[in-house]
């Protein structure tokens, strides 16, 4: 079973909340999590506006992704969000389309060496090409349920905590493969980074991220809106291969070793687990992810 389960809901905890999505016990970050090229670079300082001048746009934030497959599926989605790109000379006619491109477009690319392209990933996993993109926000959760087709089915992962950036990357793939949609708690830090993306293999660019108010507002609206909730757990859940999912879904899924917020759960309408044989204690957040998210897509066949 997927590991946010991995404990099953954990007792509320004793004064203010915590922000949630920071790795927690059994969901370690990797050594290569590459603070210097995961982290958003924050815009240089500007003279404040004279008197009477109009507001300054808000200027968004840069993440740094690498891989392949995680830039190109950016030039396909959304291409003005590039801002600057390096490759290897290896990887010039791979990516000839995005650097006829940035010259259209009078966007920056370099062409550098190996070296170059570990320091500024930080990380050997860049796949000869690395990109400085802005950063895609989360929509509300009120505009994304304002997009779904009136009564058509939707399939939504609630991540409660989770915060591996693999982890993370490996769950959008499956939600873009799967259709479904991630949604982001009121206080979770996670967001996209190079190391998710790269995981992701182009999945980042085909999901919607969705940011949500607090819990009981949160789960109120996804009702109102007729979707069944369903809290992840380890064991004594229902048996997910003998249940019909619902059209309209949202799977709770916690942090593993943490489990999920016990609020939280025990507000879902559901609790639900994957059988297995009980040689392992359970399964990795984003292996269970698959596993729910391949039954739901099942039954609507």
């Amino acid at each position: 079973m997927g590991s946010p389960w991995d404990r099953g809901p954990r007792p509320p905890r004793k004064g203010p909340p915590r922000d949630r999505g920071a790795s927690g016990p059994g969901e370690r970050v990797p050594s290569e999590r590459a603070p210097a090229g995961e982290r958003p670079r924050r815009p240089s300082a500007e003279a404040p506006a004279s008197p009477g001048a109009p507001p300054r746009p808000a200027r968004r934030e840069e993440v740094r992704l690498y891989g392949l497959n995680a830039v190109q599926a950016v030039f396909e989605r959304r291409p003005q969000a590039i801002r600057k790109l390096y490759l290897l000379q290896a990887r010039v006619h791979a990516l000839r389309p995005l650097l006829a491109w940035c010259v259209q477009n009078r966007v920056g690319y370099r062409v550098v060496e190996n070296e170059d392209l570990d320091r500024l990933a930080a990380s050997s996993h860049h796949e000869g090409v690395v990109a400085d993109v802005l950063r895609s926000d989360p929509l509300p959760l009120e505009d994304w349920l304002a997009s779904l087709a009136p009564g058509a089915p939707a399939l939504a992962l609630w991540l409660d905590g989770v915060g591996n950036p693999h982890n993370f990357g490996a769950i959008l793939r499956s939600a873009a493969h799967f259709g479904a949609a991630v949604l982001l708690p009121e206080r979770s830090t996670l967001a996209l980074s190079g190391a998710a993306a790269r995981v992701a293999e182009g999945g980042a660019e085909g999901v919607a991220l969705v940011r949500l108010p607090g819990n009981d507002a949160a789960l109120a609206r996804l009702h109102a809106a007729g979707f069944a909730s369903a809290a992840t757990v380890v064991r004594d859940g229902e048996d997910l291969f003998a249940m019909q999912p619902q059209p309209r879904l949202v799977y709770v899924m916690g942090a593993e070793g943490e489990g999920m917020d016990a609020g939280l759960a025990g507000a879902c309408q559901h609790r639900v687990s994957i059988a297995g044989t009980g040689a392992v204690e359970s399964l990795n957040v984003a292996a269970a992810t698959a596993v729910f998210l391949a039954h739901w897509a099942a039954a609507r066949r």
